[in-house]
């Protein structure tokens, strides 16, 4: 028994080692959301995201997309109840800055680089984000546009109805 005991400090600390190094305890932390479509849409899919020292890493798979452009957007509630998602409400947008390219001074937290499908309606895709982390976005949804976003027009980049809600939870 008391060899048992001995151990156990020994196990904590190697625990700790483990999640230490570049990013410390954020290197593990992500979360994910489902795609659902939204009414008279086929699309499904998942966004994953994963925090990696200060930069979000966002990895989409999705399918029953048209081919090309999609606006993508990280938006206000965590609600895709309503059959055309209205329920998960605007950009996300807590600084109450104008629509603009991810990464820009001016833009939305909840902006990000539109999604591209490929001819048969698939995206496959991860992109890198700065000036955002994954806790900022649980408990909110993502949203996949009918169409491309310009990054230009206020408050939304153009980008059509949505055609896929995910709520982004905690992984």
């Amino acid at each position: 028994m008391k060899k048992m005991w001995l151990c156990l400090p020994i196990v904590a600390a190697l625990s700790a080692c483990a999640g230490s190094g570049a990013g410390g305890a954020n290197a593990m932390a992500g979360a994910e959301a489902v795609l659902k479509a939204t009414q008279g849409n086929s699309v499904a899919g998942s966004v994953v995201f994963r925090q990696e020292g200060n930069t979000l890493v966002v990895m989409t798979q999705a399918s029953g997309l048209t081919p090309g452009a999609h606006g993508f957007h990280v938006h206000e509630f965590g609600d895709c109840s309503a059959p055309d998602a209205s329920s998960a409400g605007g950009h996300f947008n807590p600084m109450g800055k104008p629509h603009g390219k991810p990464g820009q001074a001016d833009s939305h937290a909840g902006d990000m680089p539109e999604l591209v499908a490929d001819a048969k309606g698939n995206v496959r895709q991860m992109d890198r984000l700065t000036g955002v982390s994954v806790n900022d976005f649980i408990g909110k949804s993502v949203i996949i546009h009918a169409g491309g976003d310009d990054y230009k027009t206020q408050p939304t980049g153009n980008s059509g109805a949505r055609v896929a809600c995910g709520v982004i939870a905690a992984k």
